[in-house]
């Protein structure tokens, strides 16, 4: 199964995160793009890289935002390998 082209990480509790989640979700699913939502308080590594910077979004491995998501963006970043 090849990975997720986004990727989202998130934290409970997080507004922003909540509203960023809505947006990939969305725009995702409309292009039929693979995405999953990753909790950095669920990896040590991963909390210590991004805890202070959620929501970070990341499309085919590259980290495109950090605390917002921009829908418009998001769907020209995955339009562009599709």
């Amino acid at each position: 199964m090849a990975p997720a082209r986004v990727r989202l990480l998130t934290r409970v509790g997080c507004h922003l995160c909540e509203d960023a989640e809505r947006i990939v979700e969305r725009t995702c699913s409309a292009l039929g793009a693979t995405y999953e939502m990753v909790d950095v308080d669920t990896d040590p590594a991963l909390r210590a890289e991004y805890s202070d910077h959620v929501p970070v979004l990341m499309v085919d491995g590259a980290v495109r935002s950090r605390w917002f998501v921009d829908e418009a963006a998001l769907l020209t970043w995955l339009e562009e390998k599709s």
